[in-house]
Formats: C-alpha cells, sequence, structure tokens
C-alpha cells in the first residue's frame, strides 16, 4: 500500500510515469528529477505520509529505495 503511494508521490513531484517508478530511480538519472524537482518531491512526501524530514534524510534522499528506507525511520512499512 505504502509503497503505491510512494510511487503516486514520485510520479505526480516528478511529472513521469508510474511505470518509470523502481528501486533503481535515482537522483539525477532523469531529466526530470533535478534540483527543484527534488524539492518539490521533499515536499509532497512531507504532505502525504504527514511527516516532517530532516535535512540530512532530504541530502539522503537519493533513490526511490533509498526513499523508503528512509521512511521506515518515521515508522511508514513497506510491502
Amino acid at each position: 500500500m505504502n509503497t503505491q503511494k510512494l510511487k503516486s508521490v514520485f510520479a505526480e513531484a516528478l511529472d513521469i510515469e508510474e511505470s518509470f517508478i523502481t528501486d533503481e530511480l535515482t537522483y539525477n538519472s532523469i531529466a526530470e528529477w533535478d534540483s527543484v524537482a527534488h524539492m518539490a518531491l521533499v515536499a509532497e512526501i512531507d504532505d502525504q505520509f504527514d511527516i516532517m524530514l530532516d535535512t540530512d534524510d532530504v541530502l539522503d534522499l537519493s533513490s526511490f529505495s533509498k526513499a523508503k528506507e528512509i521512511l521506515t525511520k518515521y515508522d511508514i512499512a513497506f510491502d
């Protein structure tokens, strides 16, 4: 459930199709994921999961896989 929710967040923030989102998707690996989109992604994650990522987590958020890892620190479980 949360994996699909996170995929939707990535798709919305980066303006890409959900089918492009895999654990291997990394920052700057696609033109759509630049520094501006990164901040939009962070804001969307904060909103959708009702959390506030700390600065280290914002900087460490370098892939879809890493996003799931970071969110587990905020008690968000992934299947």
